[in-house]
């Protein structure tokens, strides 16, 4: 924990009826103030859960929301704008069903396996027949299939694959190529802050080809691929996730990891939980609190103990290694250290052109989500620096702890208007900036909506001027357009040119 104290958020657990709880006061270890607890009762409960939220001045709900009450919580978040939801509504995105999943993936280029999604029986019935390769997995997209691996079937050839979806009556029919799965087995791969914390390979049970412990599949920690990380820290950003699990399947004829599924809702033993709440309270506090320190491939080691011991065990601590000089010497010329940013990315999806995502987007007739709703949800996210979290300012390139919190102080002090604005801090160059610009969001300030409190925050702006832009504005009404400021006595060319990058209209 730093020295220096800062103001605490108020948090609240977002716990749903008949819904198990990820997360409870015990693994918010040290946090010094209440926090609150919001139950959503399903039915109506809409408008009570949200005079609740506002009664008990949260300033953070925490908690997972299930796919049936993913649609319910977008209209809840909408009516609570300056409540932080954990993890976000569009980090959760993938959480409702497969069909997101696979939007996602192709929305932000993660390799996944070729997949199709038919709201017509028919055709789907026709593609199985005339044209995909066997075996295919057929899953069923909406609702509890994402946890345990349950409806997630094998076919083997057209025959199969009507047998059970005349059974099932899945709608749509979501079906992928099966992947030659290297050692028979895949991979889940959690991460914390896009840091991978654990990873495990999963092996299908006796007789069994599906390979979820919940079914009798067996794990192992050793030897987990890079490119199987790789992948997973790049989904982890491309989603702005707190915390994040990816179940991973490497093709045995060619070392490509593919996404099977990715969400935050995942088993995870208490001492994993226990890390994510240390990492939420480092985020939340803006660094009061410590980030927890998990070294790469410290699963190999943990996997050791027995798991009967290992599910009871709290609050796993690892101390950072300090070397000695002549150790810092062989650490720091040793090749081969992993590095997350500088390590070789998985190549882009080898996902059928047929298939992208603006072809999927009009596909998406079924009620709970309409091509409008898909098409907002999918949005990336950009960056705002002025009221980015922590783990927003981490998804960008070579971005540091130290540099995150620095960020964020320097925002409370200034309107960031600019990403030059940053070029103040020591640690920021042009060329950081320039790797950023995508991920970048318009940070001008609206010259109608801002007062003097906002005006004399922002860079070239000071008192005098700030009151000479709020006349003018009372003399004309609104600003219209940007070169009116030209109008101001004292903004010439050259400031108008300056102030033009940090005002809009």
């Amino acid at each position: 924990m730093s020295n220096t104290k800062r103001d605490l958020p108020k948090l609240g657990f977002l716990y749903l009826d008949y819904v198990l709880r990820f997360f409870d006061h015990s693994n918010f270890k040290g946090w010094p103030d209440k926090i609150e607890t919001v139950t959503y009762h399903w039915k109506n409960d809409k408008e009570r859960f949200i005079k609740e939220v506002k009664n008990k001045n949260i300033d953070i709900l925490i908690g997972n929301i299930p796919a049936t009450a993913y649609e319910t919580f977008r209209e809840i978040a909408k009516a609570l704008p300056d409540v932080r939801f954990v993890p976000s509504l569009e980090t959760q995105f993938p959480n409702k069903s497969k069909e997101n999943v696979t939007l996602f993936c192709e929305k932000h280029d993660l390799s996944i396996p070729k997949t199709k999604i038919f709201y017509n029986k028919e055709e789907g019935y026709s593609y199985l027949k005339n044209k995909a390769t066997y075996p295919q997995i057929i899953k069923k997209s909406y609702g509890p299939s994402n946890y345990g691996g349950y409806y997630v079937h094998k076919v083997d050839n057209f025959k199969e694959a009507k047998t059970l979806l005349e059974k099932e009556k899945y709608n749509p029919i979501y079906t992928q190529n099966g992947i030659d799965l290297k050692y028979s087995g895949d991979l889940r791969v959690m991460l914390i802050g896009h840091k991978p914390v654990c990873a495990f390979w999963r092996f299908s049970g006796k007789g069994e080809w599906i390979t979820n412990t919940s079914q009798g599949g067996t794990m192992s920690y050793e030897n987990v691929p890079m490119s199987s990380l790789e992948l997973a820290v790049k989904a982890s950003k491309a989603a702005k996730a707190e915390y994040w699990a990816c179940d991973i399947a490497i093709d045995a004829k060619t070392d490509k990891p593919y996404i099977l599924e990715c969400a935050t809702a995942f088993a995870a033993f208490p001492y994993i939980r226990d890390w994510i709440c240390q990492y939420l309270m480092w985020d939340f506090s803006n660094g009061y609190f410590s980030k927890p320190h998990v070294p790469l491939f410290s699963w190999e080691e943990l996997g050791k103990i027995n798991s009967d011991l290992l599910r009871t065990m709290r609050h796993i601590g690892f101390s950072s290694y300090q070397p000695s000089y002549d150790g810092a010497f062989f650490t720091n010329n040793k090749e081969g250290i992993f590095d997350m940013e500088k390590a070789e990315l998985s190549e882009l999806s080898d996902y059928p052109e047929e298939f992208s995502f603006d072809m999927l987007k009009q596909r998406m007739k079924i009620e709970e989500l309409n091509a409008k709703e898909t098409e907002e949800d999918l949005e990336i996210q950009k960056i705002n620096f002025n009221h980015a979290s922590l783990t927003d300012l981490m998804t960008l390139y070579a971005m540091e702890e130290d540099l995150a919190l620095e960020i964020n102080d320097f925002a409370k002090e200034v309107t960031i208007t600019d990403s030059s604005d940053l070029l103040d801090l020591e640690s920021i160059n042009e060329q950081m900036l320039k790797s950023w610009d995508d991920a970048i969001e318009d940070m001008r300030i609206d010259l109608n909506s801002s007062d003097i409190d906002i005006l004399t925050t922002i860079k070239g702006v000071g008192k005098k001027l700030a009151k000479q832009i709020l006349e003018y504005k009372n003399d004309i009404g609104d600003f219209n357009h940007i070169n009116q400021l030209k109008d101001i006595d004292g903004i010439g060319l050259k400031k108008f040119d300056e102030l033009s990058l940090r005002f809009k209209v």
